[in-house]
């Protein structure tokens, strides 16, 4: 005799996002009242720990003046595109919680870019099948988008965030502080996010961002915390209120530049950082969607020359290796990575989006063919 049961059951997630300046300030009641007595174990990017001198000494003392249960000194582990590379930091990560005895009801900490919080979150989210992680992104994209999203995941057969888990951090905390150790590179890294959200969602946003493209370029730390804080707000109402948080559908709504930006991140070993990627990528499906008669001629220049005036370059000639090929690749594997038929997002106004899920060969190899002939006369105004 055939048999079945088919039960349906909801499980409400709690996004608890913290906006905050100088978390490891004595007096600063942020961490240690998220924490209330409860063990937690800090877990530091080892960028950040070189440079900032003193940084780990700074968390350690937090601790002891506030009452934070640290289990041991911050433990410094591999930082940036490198903590995703294969499987090291995780390992560590998972030995330290192990070592500690952290339980469901402890926490870890952990503090650094975006990538660093994919690798330690993945071992927070499979360690007794998710034990509590609080993000603290040290980074702009970190601040803007990556660390305040529930993804995790570190990159294996090649592929971008081909083993990782969704899970829902207990507390995200941005600390504007943490952006002043960046470069000018690291500072303007999550803008494009920025960008690509405000035309995804918020055409105020992105005006706000051509007035103050001047302070954002000059690395303005006010500019870009407002830009951060928007950018933000905006990537997690979607997670939260768009039905579909842990991508169960083939719909990528927020990725709009992100099919190129991860081939060309692969493609360059990482030459280009995320953020430059996303700008490249993003570049491109403005043009193309143009040229698919979606978005405005006006729309993409002004787009594109915001891209521009923040200090971003939007051509990479990997795009043109061996013919384009491997570039045009990366249309399938981002269709793979969900799987399901091609979905991508374009803009159809500033602010405004549709779906699309077929994408010409010809119409990527002109929109390349563009933008390589832009970055050969960057002189050259365009309004």
């Amino acid at each position: 005799m055939d048999d079945s049961l088919d039960l349906e059951f909801a499980v409400t997630y709690r996004h608890r996002i913290f906006f905050t300046e100088g978390a490891f300030a004595a007096g600063n009641r942020v961490l240690a009242d998220l924490f209330a007595g409860a063990k937690v174990i800090p877990i530091v990017d080892a960028g950040l720990a070189n440079s900032r001198p003193g940084f780990v000494a700074e968390v350690a003392a937090y601790g002891k003046a506030m009452g934070v249960a640290f289990t041991r000194p911050p433990l410094v582990l591999t930082g940036g595109e490198a903590a995703k590379k294969d499987s090291a930091v995780v390992k560590a990560a998972l030995a330290a919680i192990e070592a500690d005895k952290i339980c469901r009801h402890s926490y870890v900490l952990a503090i650094g870019g975006g990538a660093f919080l994919d690798a330690v979150g993945f071992a927070a989210s499979t360690a007794h099948r998710g034990v509590r992680l609080v993000r603290m992104p040290t980074t702009t994209l970190g601040q803007g988008d990556a660390g305040v999203g529930v993804k995790n995941g570190i990159n294996t057969f090649g592929k971008k965030n081909f083993t990782g888990a969704f899970a829902v951090p207990a507390a995200v905390v941005n600390d504007l502080a943490l952006l002043a150790s960046l470069d000018a590179r690291g500072l303007r890294d999550g803008l494009v996010e920025a960008v690509k959200v405000s035309l995804l969602k918020d055409p105020v946003f992105f005006a706000n961002l051509e007035k103050d493209s001047g302070l954002l370029a000059a690395g303005n730390i006010p500019a870009i915390g407002r830009a951060v804080r928007r950018s933000a707000e905006l990537h997690a109402k979607h997670i939260a209120g768009n039905g579909d948080p842990f991508e169960l559908g083939s719909a990528r709504p927020l990725d709009l530049g992100h099919w190129a930006a991860h081939k060309l991140e692969s493609m360059t070993n990482h030459r280009l950082t995320h953020g430059e990627a996303v700008a490249v990528g993003l570049a491109l499906d403005l043009i193309c969607a143009r040229e698919l008669g979606l978005f405005g001629v006006l729309e993409t220049e002004r787009s594109l020359n915001l891209l521009v005036a923040l200090g971003f370059k939007i051509y990479a000639p990997e795009m043109h290796l061996d013919g384009g090929a491997p570039m045009l690749a990366g249309l399938e594997e981002f269709r793979e990575h969900l799987g399901g038929q091609l979905t991508l997002v374009l803009p159809t106004a500033i602010g405004k989006s549709t779906q699309v899920h077929e994408m010409a060969a010809a119409v990527v190899r002109k929109a390349a063919d563009e933008l390589r002939a832009r970055d050969q006369q960057p002189c050259v105004a365009r309004s």
